[in-house]
């Protein structure tokens, strides 16, 4: 329970100084915060066979100022026993935080430059941050920089092509290599929000996707591979349909595609390929 308590309050914490460095430097011309819930029952972890349960509470912030944007999103994942925390029978907690920031070229050159299918061409940068409070203790630490294609769709449509650098942590007693320094690679990453209706019912298919290639040696000293995640989601505009308040209250389902995960082989390391439908509701403060 005592690690419960202090991975929230680290989340809080992360979350606290990622949203003052982000709203800080500019004033926001325009913002958005958001609270959501996920469940599913079918979640994997490296290392453990069997699906694990995870209920999930998620804090995103996404703004604009005058030269670009800010994204915030900070996870609190709490798993069932079968993802056990170190020295206990109760499940884990991980606290995951990606943070990016985006430099317009159309607001910092004041001049349009939309192209075709393309609303606007960025310039991207951030982190991925991570702890868990596991026997592995992980502690993820990705810094991302590179070009991004906005697309001319109703929402967002973003794609990415980063220039990754990540260390992280392995606290296995067996491990050849503790802290380990994984090689720098290129790094695809795409994400979305669409707002669409079907007949007079209000939805949004949102999500994101990345890519991560081979990035060397693991803390066992075997050959990562090329990793996929796919998180997507269709969800109902309900406060609309039921409240007249539209963008404020949505819930649907969702789906989660993790193939080779953290790097893992797959065909040869169980938990590393996630299948994994999930419940999803989103609530706009």
């Amino acid at each position: 329970m005592q690690n419960r308590k202090l991975l929230v309050h680290q989340t809080f914490a992360i979350s606290a100084l990622l949203l003052s460095t982000a709203t800080s430097v500019q004033a926001a011309d325009w913002s958005d915060n958001s609270i959501s819930y996920l469940y599913g029952t079918h979640f994997a972890e490296p290392g453990i066979d069997g699906p694990i349960a995870k209920n999930i509470v998620e804090f995103t912030h996404v703004d604009g100022y005058k030269y670009g944007s800010n994204f915030l999103d900070v996870q609190v994942l709490f798993s069932d026993k079968n993802d056990p925390a170190a020295g206990g029978d109760n499940g884990s907690t991980e606290v995951y935080a990606v943070y990016r920031h985006q430099l317009s070229l159309n607001k910092i050159s004041g001049q349009d430059f939309k192209w075709g299918p393309v609303r606007d061409w960025s310039l991207s940068g951030g982190l991925d941050w991570n702890t868990k409070n596991t026997t592995f203790a992980p502690a993820k630490r990705m810094l991302v920089i590179g070009p991004t294609i906005n697309f001319d769709v109703p929402g967002f449509w973003d794609l990415s092509v980063m220039y990754r650098s990540e260390t992280n942590h392995n606290g296995l007693a067996f491990a050849q290599e503790h802290d380990i320094r994984f090689n720098d690679t290129y790094y695809l990453e795409t994400a979305w929000d669409i707002p669409f209706q079907l007949g007079s019912v209000p939805l949004k298919f949102k999500g994101f996707a990345n890519f991560i290639p081979p990035k060397g040696k693991d803390g066992f000293g075997n050959d990562t591979v090329s990793e996929t995640l796919v998180h997507a989601s269709l969800l109902m505009d309900v406060g609309e349909l039921t409240f007249g308040k539209k963008d404020t209250f949505f819930a649907g389902v969702g789906y989660e595609y993790w193939k080779n995960k953290f790097g893992n082989n797959s065909s040869n390391t169980s938990g590393t390929e996630a299948n994994t439908p999930f419940l999803n509701f989103e609530w706009h403060l």
